[in-house]
């Protein structure tokens, strides 16, 4: 392709001038979150071969859709571009694997070609947005990040284009930890499989921004684990996506695209839909009936306890493994409690690299809330227990109040930083 763009597997978009030039988030090998996720649709050998091609890399964040250490080991030799995310962890990983990392400042335009450049932003959650220019026509990839403050300052530089893309992250909400059971281990039925909203506010927020077109982005995956095949009818097939989007003045592409900018021709792509298999956990390395030991339990312990956030509201963190419950109590005088019953290998994969969200969004290790939570389900993880274990401590190094204060306040000085959800908000807010 001359000039343009592509789109295929979860959130890799291309970008041509002359020839591949970028690729992001290329999840091209292998499955993701301990074998849970795959892509639900094969890489084409020409997308593929183009994102081979490409000479730079942009990853959003550490999620193991959009960072997938089997993909980059396909991909040695590319210049790998990152936001500005604090505590550095993705890019001093990276280099220490070999790669080529440069991390962009937020909000400065870079030139990777005669007409194209690009510019990023990182956010407060260690997830960040990309906005490319094509010889005058502006791509807004979001992937999976929230507005977290930099609305407006986005909005300026989309109106002083004529022609404009947003890529990001819908669906019907699978995309995160659901598989929650109540006290008498009963499954409590996940929102999403009610398979709604799929396309909530986005004409709203095409028409706010000022952008044309909408490309589904982010959400193309399939379950394939036997004890995670039961979120496939969470999952978002591309079939549902057809006739929900009613706008004369906005359009929405296929997912899978390819956007000619000389000719000015959108085309799908069609790649064949991965057959349903059902991998047992075990060829995963995780077996539902191992225990942790003593030297497990410590582990746990100590990975959890720093994490000071917790006690300030938290009693106690269980860990069902093996069938034996392993309570660990961070503080008697709250009510609040939480089981999460997993299997030992993965567990302690995610203690020991600090990757716990990874474990999480597999949605194979059930959860259950005991006390009463003012939020039921996934929105009771938010904003004190996920985002200050697997955002702030893993990825960011914050763990104490000291810590989780320079952390904030760093990313209150770029001014682009504000939280639409209150208690989020209140929650940061305690560290200043």
């Amino acid at each position: 392709m001359e000039l343009g763009l592509e789109t295929i597997g979860n959130a890799c978009l291309i970008v041509h001038d002359k020839g591949p030039v970028l690729a992001t988030d290329p999840w091209i090998e292998g499955p993701a979150y301990f074998g849970s996720w795959i892509t639900s649709h094969e890489i084409p050998d020409e997308q593929y071969a183009n994102i081979k091609a490409a000479e730079f890399l942009w990853i959003s964040h550490g999620h193991p859709d959009h960072l997938s250490h089997e993909s980059l080991g396909q991909l040695k030799d590319k210049k790998i571009l990152l936001a500005d995310h604090y505590g550095g962890r993705i890019a001093r990983d990276l280099r220490n694997d070999g790669f080529d990392v440069t991390v962009m400042s937020d909000g400065q335009w870079m030139q990777l070609s005669e007409r194209v450049r690009v510019l990023t932003i990182g956010d407060i959650q260690q997830d960040s947005t990309l906005l490319v220019d094509i010889d005058g026509r502006l791509i807004v990839n979001s992937n999976d990040a929230s507005d977290l403050g930099a609305g407006p300052f986005v909005k300026s530089i989309i109106d002083t284009y004529d022609v404009s893309f947003l890529m990001c992250l819908t669906g019907y909400g699978d995309a995160d930890m659901i598989n929650f059971f109540d006290e008498n281990g009963e499954r409590i039925p996940a929102p999403a499989l009610k398979q709604e909203p799929l396309l909530d506010g986005i004409e709203s927020h095409l028409r706010n921004f000022g952008i044309r077109y909408y490309v589904p982005f982010s959400a193309q995956h399939n379950y394939q684990r036997s004890d995670s095949v039961w979120a496939r009818s969470c999952a978002t097939p591309l079939s549902a996506y057809e006739g929900q989007f009613q706008s004369d003045l906005h359009e929405m592409l296929p997912p899978f695209c390819r956007f000619d900018f000389v000719s000015d021709e959108a085309t799908a792509i069609d790649p064949p839909a991965r057959p349903d298999v059902v991998i047992p956990c075990e060829h995963f390395g995780d077996n539902w009936s191992d225990e942790l030991d003593a030297e497990d339990r410590a582990k746990v312990e100590a990975y959890l306890q720093p994490i000071t956030h917790l006690h300030s509201f938290l009693g106690y963190i269980n860990f069902r493994v093996g069938g034996r419950d392993n309570r660990i109590v961070l503080n008697s005088e709250h009510a609040l409690g939480i089981t999460f019953e997993a299997p030992r290998a993965s567990l302690m994969t995610s203690i020991e690299y600090r990757i716990f969200d990874d474990l999480m969004i597999g949605n194979y290790v059930k959860t259950t809330l005991h006390g009463p939570w003012p939020r039921q389900g996934t929105a009771a993880l938010y904003p004190d227990l996920i985002p200050f274990i697997g955002k702030y401590a893993d990825n960011g190094g914050a763990r104490t109040p000291t810590e989780l204060k320079a952390y904030f306040d760093a990313y209150r000085a770029r001014g682009m930083f504000s939280l639409a959800d209150p208690l989020a908000q209140a929650a940061v807010d305690r560290y200043r």
